[in-house]
């Protein structure tokens, strides 16, 4: 279960890479009840998705070229630095080399030895998100890969995560938890389908997960992968955003 009391490897941030802000904040805020509220001149761009006045996500504009609109998760580390070395001594490849955000934090982003992307968040003045597990907040994360083998020693490499097997129905499952705190459990690990691009996937806490997938579409994004229902977790979607960016909404149980 995600909390904001972060540990090392919890996710303590997310944030949206998209080829028009303006757009996005017009697609999220109403599916998801988001205001956007800028960072300011020296941000580039950057914004931070708000709910009630708590942060729930950011977003900025695509400044790789060649980059794609995705959503990027950020994991927790006291030191970004050995984060890096420990990304490349594993396989993987730093992408973005640490950097200090002002004195808010300092970030890297790197690319799994499967292809996909995620980041780290050192902690400054900004901790991470106000707001997790609430309606139109972070519920989870999963990372689908071709080879969750692969996937598994690099990231308890990385970030000391305890991975679990397990089953969904007859589906095998990753069952991603930090090394510390209760109810640990972060995300977990699904097989790429054929034809598709390894990817870490958001998933955000909704009332109701038809009623959203009818939004999404009446916002202009799309439909990714049916409702269904998880027994004891709850249902979800897979959909996308106007410019292609893939997260799931889910309604889940107790």
């Amino acid at each position: 279960m995600l909390t904001t009391r972060y540990v090392p490897g919890a996710p303590n941030w997310i944030d949206l890479g998209t080829p028009d802000v303006e757009t996005a904040a017009a697609f999220y805020g109403p599916l998801l009840g988001w205001s956007l509220q800028e960072a300011g001149p020296q941000a580039g761009g950057y914004g931070f998705f708000e709910l009630d006045g708590k942060v729930v996500a950011a977003v900025g504009p695509l400044t790789q070229e060649g980059a794609v609109s995705a959503w990027t998760p950020y994991f927790h580390t006291a030191d970004a630095d050995a984060t890096a070395k420990a990304v490349e001594q594993a396989g993987g490849t730093v992408r973005v080399a640490p950097d200090d955000v002002f004195a808010k934090g300092r970030m890297a982003g790197f690319t799994d030895p499967g292809g996909a992307e995620f980041a780290v968040w050192q902690p400054g003045t900004i901790k991470g998100l106000d707001l997790v597990t609430e309606n139109g907040s972070l519920a989870w994360l999963e990372l689908y890969v071709t080879d969750a083998e692969t996937a598994r020693p690099f990231y308890q490499a990385v970030f000391g995560w305890d991975i679990q097997d397990i089953t969904f129905g007859d589906m095998p499952y990753l069952l991603l938890s930090t090394a510390e705190g209760e109810n640990a459990a972060l995300g977990g690990v699904r097989p790429l389908q054929a034809g598709d691009r390894p990817h870490w996937l958001p998933y955000f806490e909704v009332a109701d997960c038809d009623a959203s997938v009818v939004r999404v579409r009446e916002l202009g994004g799309d439909l990714v992968a049916p409702a269904s229902d998880i027994e004891g977790v709850g249902r979800f979607a897979v959909v996308s955003d106007p410019h292609g960016a893939r997260f799931a909404v889910i309604a889940s149980v107790g």
